[in-house]
C-alpha cells in the first residue's frame, strides 16, 4: 500500500458513499494533504486543522461579488469614514499611544495611517471575520471556478502558521477568502510580514493588538511608505477637464498646475515626486492627488475605493476635514448611524429586518425594495438617503 493510500484511508472509505461534488473535495483534501507534507506541515497537524471542514457553496456565492468593486463609492466610504470611526479612533489613538509611537519610530509610518488600517479592515477588532478559514481555503482551493492555484497556496500558508506555534487551529477564523486578524493579513502575508509586537515570541494578529499594529506598519513599509510625506490631497479641476487621469499616470506637480489643478483650498501644490489623479466617480465628483503612501495603501486590498478609505480616514484621524466636493449623485450614502436607523424604522413598520445593528443583509434590502416599490424608486434594496428620508417622513 502506498504512503499516500495509508495517509488517505479514511478519506478513500468514505469516498465509496459520497455524492460526486463530495468526492472531488475529498480527493481534492487527500492532495493538499500529501502537497502539505512535502512542504514540512505534519500530517498530524493537517488533520488537526481539516477536522470535521466540508465544502462551502456560499463561499464560492461570495467570491463573485466583492463589494469594493460593485459598491458605489459613495456608499463604501459613507460606511468606513463615519463620525463613529474617527471617534472610536481618536480614543484609540490615546489607549495605545505608547505601541503606536513605537511602531511609528520603528518603521517610519505614520500612526493615523495604522490606526486606520485597523478601523477600516475589522472596525478595530470588532468584525475580524466568521469564517473557518481551513473551510473557507480548501472551498476555494478544491472548487472556486478561477483562482484555485492562489488559494492552495494560502491554504498552505495558513497550515504553516499553526505549524510554526504562531496560532492554535481554531483561531483560524476570518473573511470568506481568507484574510483574518486584527489588520485582516492573509496566510501568506502573514508568513511573510507578521512580527512580535509584544515581545512574547509569537506572531499573534488574532489577540495581540501590539502584534497586528507593528505587522500593519511593517507592511506599509515594505509596500513602499516614504516616512513624513502625504498620502495625497483633494484638488479641483477645471471646467470640462479631459485630461490624464489613473493612480498609475504619474505626472510632475507642474503639469498638473498647467492642466488647471488646484488644491480644493486654492492653495498652491505640493508634495514630493510626481503624483496621480484618482478621480473615482469621474470628472464631475470629488478628485485626488495622489503619492506613494497612497499606492501603500492600495497594495493592502488593491481597489480605489479602499485606498481612499484608508487616506481619507487617517485624515479624519489627524482632525482635517472630510472630502469637500459632492459626489455626482442625488441619493448619498449612510453612515452606519444611519442604516441602523433605517433598520429600526423598518421594524416600526412591522418588516423582520432582525437586530438593527447597520449591517445591510438580504432581510434589510429586502423590507428595503418593499419601501422603494411603494415610493416609486427602482427596487435594488439600497440604502441611501431618500429610502431614509422616506422613513422618517412616514
Amino acid at each position: 500500500m502506498s504512503r499516500i493510500t495509508q495517509l488517505t484511508l479514511p478519506v478513500l472509505l468514505a469516498l465509496a458513499a459520497a455524492t460526486p461534488a463530495a468526492a472531488q473535495f475529498s480527493s481534492c483534501v487527500a492532495g493538499l494533504r500529501a502537497d502539505a507534507e512535502e512542504k514540512g506541515v505534519p500530517g498530524q497537524v493537517f488533520d488537526a486543522v481539516m477536522r470535521g471542514v466540508t465544502p462551502d457553496p456560499k463561499i464560492i456565492e461570495l467570491s463573485e461579488a466583492q463589494p469594493e468593486f460593485v459598491t458605489p463609492i459613495w456608499d463604501y466610504l459613507a460606511s468606513l469614514v463615519d463620525a463613529e470611526k474617527v471617534a472610536d479612533g481618536r480614543k484609540l489613538l490615546k489607549t495605545y499611544e505608547r505601541v503606536l509611537h513605537a511602531a511609528e519610530a520603528k518603521y517610519g509610518v505614520d500612526r493615523h495611517a495604522i490606526l486606520a488600517v485597523w478601523g477600516v479592515e475589522s472596525d478595530f477588532g470588532r468584525l475580524s471575520g466568521k469564517w473557518s478559514l481551513p473551510q473557507s481555503l480548501s472551498t476555494l482551493a478544491c472548487t472556486a471556478p478561477r483562482r484555485r492555484d492562489y488559494f492552495r497556496g494560502e491554504f498552505m500558508a495558513a497550515l504553516k502558521i499553526v505549524a510554526r506555534g504562531d496560532l492554535a487551529p481554531e483561531k483560524l477564523r476570518g473573511s470568506w477568502a481568507g484574510a483574518f486578524g486584527h489588520t485582516q493579513f492573509m496566510p501568506s502575508t502573514y508568513l511573510r510580514l507578521a512580527v512580535d509586537g509584544d515581545g512574547d515570541g509569537r506572531r499573534d494578529l488574532v489577540e495581540s493588538i501590539p502584534d497586528a499594529l507593528f505587522s500593519t506598519a511593517n507592511f506599509l513599509r515594505n509596500s513602499g511608505w516614504q516616512s513624513g510625506a502625504p498620502w495625497g490631497y483633494e484638488v479641483r479641476l477645471p471646467a470640462n477637464y479631459n485630461g490624464p487621469s489613473g493612480r498609475t499616470s504619474r505626472h510632475p506637480l507642474a503639469r498638473w498646475s498647467k492642466l488647471g489643478i488646484k488644491r480644493i483650498d486654492g492653495g498652491a501644490l505640493h508634495g514630493a515626486g510626481p503624483a496621480g489623479l484618482v478621480i473615482p466617480a469621474g470628472a464631475e465628483g470629488p478628485a485626488f492627488l495622489v503619492f506613494k503612501n497612497y499606492d501603500a495603501a492600495f497594495s493592502y486590498n488593491g481597489a480605489t475605493s479602499y485606498a481612499l478609505a484608508i487616506s481619507l480616514l487617517s485624515d479624519r484621524l489627524k482632525g482635517r476635514g472630510g472630502v469637500q466636493t459632492p459626489w455626482p449623485t442625488d441619493d448619498g450614502g449612510l453612515s452606519r448611524a444611519e442604516k441602523r436607523e433605517v433598520q429600526r424604522l423598518l421594524l416600526k413598520r412591522g418588516y423582520d429586518v432582525g437586530e438593527p445593528d447597520g449591517a445591510i443583509g438580504a432581510k434589510t434590502r429586502a423590507a428595503i425594495s418593499d419601501i422603494q416599490r411603494r415610493i416609486g424608486m427602482t427596487e435594488d434594496g439600497r440604502p441611501g438617503q431618500r429610502v431614509l428620508s422616506a422613513l422618517r417622513g412616514g
